[in-house]
């Protein structure tokens, strides 16, 4: 019997933001195994950052989308966050399905966390089961939280009051990774007892790739027959990220006085890493390759690109950089676009990301990983860099794709299916 989902994702497809991402790739298999996915979304005329109209060529033919009445930031943007502005119209229509008896659970991903209590409005009005699924942890350490009455102290203290009335009579809890949700199920005791609790990566879908492949766009931030090794990094730097950001630096730095040969040819392009996503010159990494006396090494297109033609870069790349954080739980989802590129990675990340096992078991490319106290000190950074780029030894054909399967979109929406059915049963029990 095929069960109905509303899946709730303030950003979807033009969307370019990785958090629409999580939506499109369960929606494109859950028919597989079970389960009917409606997307309810934001207006995107009313997203704030650039559209990227080739997303929405991968989205699952016939998919049922619902765009939410959103309020706009036009003339006056009241608030930015979609989240905030698509609140009421995504009650409504989650409430209209219900109603009509279209929908048999509703979901709702975060970020934006400000949609999370929907779920639980639902769920009080019609009795229908829901969950939560965290792409972030939503309470967070935020830096300058301590200063009273500050924007971070503010975002930390409505966190802490909406979460626990959010993920109170959750069916089901889901999470990219355990550590993401782990700080929420230790502040609500009751939810961990009581709630259907899975977790599954974002995964990677081989489609994507086809489509990349099919268009066959020359890269435009880079010349791949110029003769260099071009690295390429593709997404967002998050302030915890910025001291590994750091280390690659200053092995960099080495790398250029010990084998200035090697350091000629390497370029580093970072993507994406600016301090706004349609900033185009609000770097973040070329102030800090400048500090480090690398800055003819690296380039920063600060502002996104499409995501198909990050896809197309990190195809045409020599290699894919990866950088991870100082926090355990986090695993950039900019690993599974890696591995799918059939091109070297080179990575530094936190020893207990579960991205190390995935780099290592698929064997397509080099890790050095780190911790919140240390980080892989200049002279190792140079040395593996040095051997990466003067002899790479990586093909695509001895790459186990076997591995793949298990960090597949299609292999995380068969683990979310069943905890979405494991949940009905709970509920079913309640």
């Amino acid at each position: 019997m095929t069960r109905r989902l509303a899946l709730v994702s303030g950003h979807f497809p033009p969307s370019n933001l990785v958090g629409a991402q999580r939506a499109r790739l369960w929606s494109r298999y859950l028919p597989e195994f079970g389960w009917e996915p409606i997307v309810v979304t934001g207006d995107p005329a009313e997203y704030e950052e650039r559209p990227d109209p080739d997303l929405e060529r991968l989205v699952a033919p016939g998919l049922r989308v619902v765009h939410a009445k959103t309020l706009s930031t036009r003339p006056v943007r009241l608030a930015g966050d979609i989240g905030i502005r698509s609140f009421w119209g995504c009650y409504r229509a989650l409430a209209k399905l219900a109603k009509a008896r279209e929908i048999d659970f509703v979901m709702v991903t975060i970020p934006s966390n400000f949609l999370a209590p929907v779920g639980r409005l639902v769920h009080l009005r019609t009795g229908l089961p829901f969950g939560i699924d965290y792409q972030d942890p939503w309470v967070n350490p935020w830096t300058g939280k301590e200063k009273r009455f500050s924007r971070a102290w503010a975002s930390n203290r409505l966190a802490e009051i909406l979460e626990p009335w959010s993920v109170r009579d959750a069916a089901l809890i889901t999470a990219m990774a355990p550590g993401y949700a782990a700080g929420m199920l230790e502040r609500n005791p009751r939810v961990a007892a009581t709630s259907e609790l899975a977790y599954m990566p974002m995964g990677a879908a081989p489609e994507d790739y086809a489509l990349v492949r099919r268009l066959r766009r020359a890269p435009f931030l880079f010349d791949p027959a110029d003769g260099r090794f071009h690295m390429i990094y593709a997404g967002a730097m998050l302030p915890a990220g910025l001291v590994v950001l750091d280390a690659f630096m200053a092995g960099l730095r080495l790398l250029r006085e010990r084998a200035p040969q090697v350091a000629a040819k390497l370029r580093v392009h970072f993507v994406g890493t600016g301090s706004s996503p349609d900033d185009p010159h609000g770097h973040r990494v070329l102030p800090r390759a400048r500090a480090a006396g690398v800055e003819e090494m690296v380039d920063e297109h600060p502002h996104r690109i499409g995501y198909v033609d990050t896809l197309n870069h990190l195809m045409n790349a020599s290699a894919v950089l990866v950088l991870g954080s100082t926090e355990p739980h986090y695993t950039p989802s900019k690993v599974f676009q890696a591995m799918l590129s059939e091109r070297p990675v080179f990575a530094l990340l936190h020893r207990d990301s579960t991205a190390v096992a995935m780099i290592l078991e698929s064997r397509v490319g080099e890790v050095l990983t780190l911790t919140e106290a240390e980080l892989p000190a200049p002279e190792t950074v140079a040395a593996a860099l040095q051997n990466f780029v003067d002899r790479p030894t990586y093909r695509a054909d001895s790459a186990d794709r076997s591995v793949f399967e298990d960090y597949s979109a299609r292999n995380s929406t068969r683990q979310f299916a069943e905890a979405l059915d494991r949940a009905c049963l709970r509920a079913a029990r309640t």
